[in-house]
């Protein structure tokens, strides 16, 4: 391709471009100039142009970013779990982005989020105008993040995820198979979206920005079918041989109770790959 129609592309950048910002980044060079961003530039998907800063420190970012920026997708993963980890990620790490743009002009900021920013524990429907009063610290520091993003003065949108999940993600189904899970009955209801739908909506919903669709400043990201853990535990038992339940075995989630609707993501158009837990397990099992 002449570097007259590369320069002629959108430019996008993806700030954090490690397991999913990578992702998002390599399904987005066909038809966009894409840079990633992070602090050892050689894990940089090829074809990405990669750019070597730690967004919390500042002065890495100084004359780094290119000038002719579409859209920025920031998609961190925190260096730490804990609080201060949690805020350089979401919020430290994020102002200081923003400030490094200065007076570009985006079309749409994208900030990677979770919902753990959700505290429902009563097995409810949440959806993207749902309270948002997340109890842990570092869900607080997440949503300040989205607050920094949303207050930013560009158009913004937040991406919450739920429980990201794939062949290179695969924890949760070790631990059924080793027999590491043995969740009570009936348990806390899950929500989960395949890692290639996870980077895929993302994508998608940054083409709908490059082409001036409107879009909503929130969207969750999450399957079409919430379950609870223990029908996802015991379907996976039937699949493949699993260990015994050992002692200590972990008996629930980690997140609350509640049901995650995706209705605005698919009103977009948008459609999932793995709509539910038992496509993309099943493949995962398959492969080995």
């Amino acid at each position: 391709m002449a570097i007259a129609d590369r320069n002629s592309m959108p430019g996008i950048l993806v700030a954090g471009c490690g397991k999913l910002g990578g992702a998002i980044a390599s399904m987005l060079t066909e038809s966009a100039q894409v840079y990633g961003l992070r602090r050892n530039p050689a894990k940089v998907p090829e074809g990405v142009a990669s750019i070597g800063a730690d967004l919390t420190r500042p002065e890495t970012l100084v004359g780094k970013l290119p000038d002719t920026l579409d859209t920025v997708i920031y998609c961190l993963t925190p260096s730490s779990y804990d609080e201060q980890g949690y805020r350089d990620a979401y919020v430290n790490g994020l102002s200081n982005l923003l400030e490094a743009i200065g007076n570009q002009r985006l079309k749409r900021l994208f900030f990677i989020s979770s919902t753990s920013v959700y505290a429902q524990n009563d097995d409810s429907l949440v959806d993207e105008t749902s309270p948002t009063k997340p109890t842990r610290v570092t869900g607080q520091q997440i949503l300040a993040g989205e607050k920094t993003a949303l207050n930013s003065g560009h158009p913004a949108t937040i991406i919450r995820f739920s429980g990201i999940y794939g062949p290179s993600r695969r924890r949760f189904l070790e631990e059924v198979i080793e027999g590491r899970m043995n969740p009570v009955k009936p348990a806390p209801f899950s929500n989960r979206i395949h890692e290639d739908d996870a980077a895929a909506a993302v994508a998608y919903l940054n083409g709908l920005a490059l082409s001036g669709m409107p879009l909503g400043n929130c969207y969750i990201a999450s399957d079409c079918e919430p379950v609870r853990l223990d029908e996802v535990v015991d379907w996976v038992r039937q699949q493949v041989p699993c260990a015994e339940p050992v002692a200590g075995a972990r008996k629930g989630g980690r997140a609350g109770s509640k049901r995650c609707s995706n209705q605005r993501l698919l009103q977009t158009g948008f459609s999932f790959r793995y709509p539910d837990f038992r496509t993309g397990y099943r493949e995962m099992i398959d492969s080995g």
